[in-house]
């Protein structure tokens, strides 16, 4: 009696075929996988961290895959041994180093955010109100190597840091690009042309910008190419260099929208 009892639970073990958490499982890493690969193709990955970190991603994809591969390749062998149960005496616990829910859980929201949440960068929307050109990091000196009319946003805030008087700055050709931002102190005729910066990723991300007398309409956030001079000028109450462009244009987002210390 005991003995058909054994056998009727063993049979019944195998009725219940492998944990749906462990085919979860396969599909959250396979689909983790090829989010990442998704992200790599589209380019969309520079949104989220610095290009300079880019080689971790293509190792996460390659990780996750690997993974999905092998938990899948598990799923079929404990498949065709709940076929054929006769050719396994032993007691098969298809429990066994199943994975939990709340495991799953933490799995699944990244993917589920991710594909839900279209992929783009930050803009004028993730800035505060205390847009900054200070502690950027990098080799502030170094920005004064580079031709004016070659220098980003990050390069002209670097210097003008770095200068002791930034006036001497004044009538220095300017050639940059960013985003359009607009804080609720601006005068109608200002705006700043901005760019985030990122050490690692989106998670330290700094705003910094260069104030520009324009008496034109921009839309928030549109993408322009400002070029002009730095001239004495007032921004918020305080004398400093402003750009005044002798052209602003919009533009396509750069292919890499933020700058790197």
């Amino acid at each position: 009696m005991e003995a058909a009892e054994h056998l009727h639970e063993h049979d019944h073990n195998h009725e219940h075929g492998v944990p749906v958490q462990e085919i979860l499982k396969t599909a959250l890493l396979i689909g983790l996988g090829l989010y990442f690969v998704v992200l790599i193709a589209t380019g969309s990955l520079t949104n989220y961290i610095n290009v300079r970190f880019s080689w971790l991603s293509y190792v996460a994809a390659l990780i996750f895959l690997l993974l999905g591969a092998t938990s899948a390749v598990r799923l079929m062998q404990s498949r065709r041994h709940d076929h054929h149960p006769h050719e396994h005496q032993h007691d098969h616990d298809p429990e066994h180093g199943s994975i939990s829910w709340a495991a799953l859980a933490v799995i699944a929201v990244p993917l589920v955010l991710g594909t839900l949440i279209p992929s783009r960068p930050l803009g004028a929307a993730a800035v505060d109100s205390e847009l900054s050109a200070n502690n950027i990091g990098g080799d502030v000196t170094a920005a004064f190597n580079i031709p004016p009319e070659q220098r980003n946003i990050l390069d002209w805030v670097r210097a003008l840091n770095a200068a002791e008087d930034p006036a001497t700055l004044n009538g220095q050709t300017v050639d940059v690009v960013g985003f359009v931002y607009r804080g609720e102190a601006y005068t109608s005729d200002q705006f700043l042309v901005a760019r985030f910066t990122i050490s690692c990723c989106v998670a330290d991300a700094v705003a910094i910008g260069l104030p520009v007398a324009w008496p034109e309409d921009l839309p928030l956030d549109a993408w322009v190419r400002v070029r002009g001079q730095f001239v004495p000028g007032d921004f918020q109450g305080e004398t400093r260099p402003v750009i005044q462009p002798t052209r602003v244009e919009l533009v396509e987002q750069p292919e890499h929208p933020y700058l790197y210390p």
